[in-house]
């Protein structure tokens, strides 16, 4: 493959390691070597960049360095100007003319991309926890822009006409296209007066803007947003969930649908945006219906691999109709004695409940950590567990759950629950608010229990299996919510819940405020 007036640069940075590589992209091209990576940007224009001069390109390559250093700085060593010695060689940073610019960035292993991860069934709950902790302490320094975003700003988003590559992709129907830019803009209206209070509340920031899995990659054993976008301002400086819609929009991509639901939950447990949560389903196809344009227009290249990228248009395109619906709200709740899956079960059960990416989950022990300031995982003190503490534990949870119902969300509480005195305050709560609930016993046999507690490490509960055996003696009350046989595979009896759990319609109330 040739470059064009950027050959000879090229050549110069092939020629810094044995077995260099080349990855080459619509405005890109990165040469690998062993240890580093060199990434130079073509000299193209596009309506959304000009990447055409050696000045404009070493500007953007600081830019580049500057933004990606907020969450990647182990990642993005320098910026190397190439120049033209007086013998007529290309050298990195000499006294001579500026021929190109490069952003000299740490090499990892391909493996060690999010993405890749994902393929090869390797990425786990705790990495992406650990990545949405990321994300979230990326949100919350993300310099705050006024006056940017808001309902116009998503409305001009959504140009699925004529013009656009679905237009004239083979395996997207004229019919099709036309259905989902009308629902997205129907979605845009509804959202339109949430959308502009977030911004006008500071929710508009200089976000990443490209947070996909792609993006992402291990960086001494963390997860690792790299790559952002930093050619257009006007396309990263958005709204933060719509940030977020990218990432939770891409696992379930991938049917990762479980680990999406989690994703959003433990971003939320950082950071506050329940108010935000009906914009999800809306954001999240909004980036899918972008991507599909964008495999759409990839596949009109004349040495594109046409089958593959109208298999990602179709894709995208299914999973934007897929993910545009409307949430409702109702309050599940989750009981039980330690041990008998109820943590489990409510994340499996997260993605099946409402709209996607899938119902909040508010768990007694991750609320009990925060109380105290300590990480989900840090042991508590037994003076933690105290009859008041334990009742303000209470307390918050049900107050969180009926505030995110509140918002036209669907809410999962997830605690033991023993005492009947809590589960009818939570129940007559929330159906005087009139939020549907439905109360569900996990039981399972205290010998399974027991071995279940005993097998957890570094679990959020502190539960040991001394106490998990002691409960078996406590005095129930009457249980009225309905019983669940819990000794099956976790997948199964979240289904089973699910099932006995039909969405409620979207109340006038939850669609005014949406």
């Amino acid at each position: 493959m040739t470059f064009g007036a950027q050959d000879e640069t090229v050549r110069f940075l092939m020629a810094q390691g044995e077995d260099a590589q080349t990855i080459v992209t619509h405005i890109s091209i990165v040469v690998l070597t062993k240890e580093r990576a060199y990434k130079l940007k073509r000299d193209v224009v596009f309506p959304y960049l000009d990447f055409h001069t050696p000045q404009i390109r070493l500007a953007m390559c600081e830019r580049e360095v500057a933004l990606n250093r907020r969450t990647a700085p182990r990642l993005y060593l320098a910026v190397r100007r190439v120049t033209r010695g007086d013998d007529g060689a290309l050298a990195f940073d000499g006294e001579g003319e500026l021929v190109d610019a490069v952003v000299e960035m740490r090499r990892f292993e391909e493996d060690d991309l999010l993405d890749n991860l994902a393929v090869a069934g390797r990425l786990s709950a705790p990495l992406v926890e650990r990545l949405a902790e990321r994300v979230a302490l990326f949100h919350d320094g993300a310099e705050v822009v006024a006056g940017r975003g808001g309902a116009a700003v998503m409305a001009s988003l959504l140009d699925l006409g004529e013009a656009c590559s679905l237009a004239k992709s083979a395996v997207v129907s004229a019919e099709e296209r036309r259905a989902l830019a009308d629902d997205l803009r129907s979605a845009a209206q509804t959202h339109g007066a949430l959308i502009d209070h977030r911004r006008d509340a500071g929710k508009v920031r200089r976000c990443h803007g490209d947070l996909t899995l792609r993006n992402i990659c291990l960086v001494d054993g963390e997860p690792t947003p790299f790559d952002c976008i930093e050619f257009s301002d006007a396309l990263a400086t958005i709204d933060i969930l719509y940030d977020l819609a990218f990432l939770i929009m891409d696992l379930r991509r991938r049917g990762l649908d479980a680990l999406a639901a989690f994703a959003l939950n433990r971003y939320l447990d950082q950071r506050d945006e329940a108010d935000g949560l009906p914009l999800l389903p809306f954001f999240m196809a909004l980036r899918a219906a972008i991507r599909a344009d964008v495999a759409a227009a990839r596949a009109l290249d004349a040495d594109a691999d046409h089958a593959a990228l109208n298999r990602e248009t179709r894709d995208y395109f299914d999973l934007a109709r897929a993910l545009l619906r409307p949430a409702a709200p109702r309050i599940v709740a989750i009981g039980g004695l330690s041990g008998s899956g109820k943590s489990s079960v409510a994340a499996a059960l997260a993605p099946l409940l409402g709209a996607a990416p899938g119902a909040r989950t508010l768990n007694s022990d991750r609320l009990r950590k925060k109380l105290f300031g300590v990480a989900p995982t840090s042991p508590l003190p037994q003076e933690a567990y105290t009859v008041a503490v334990s009742a303000k534990v209470y307390e918050s949870m049900q107050s969180e759950a009926l505030r995110v119902a509140a918002f036209g969300w669907p809410v999962i509480v997830d605690a033991v629950y023993a005492r009947e005195s809590e589960r009818d305050a939570l129940e007559a709560a929330a159906r005087g608010a009139g939020i549907p609930f439905a109360g569900f016993w996990l039981e399972a046999d205290a010998s399974l229990c027991v071995s279940r507690v005993g097998a957890r490490k570094g679990d959020v509960s502190d539960a040991t299996q001394e106490i998990a055996a002691r409960q078996r003696n406590y005095d129930l009350g009457a249980l009225r919510w309905m019983r669940i046989d819990a000794s099956r595979e976790t997948d199964v009896v979240a289904e089973e819940i699910a099932a006995l759990t039909p969405p409620p319609q979207p109340s006038p109330a939850a669609r005014e405020r949406g």
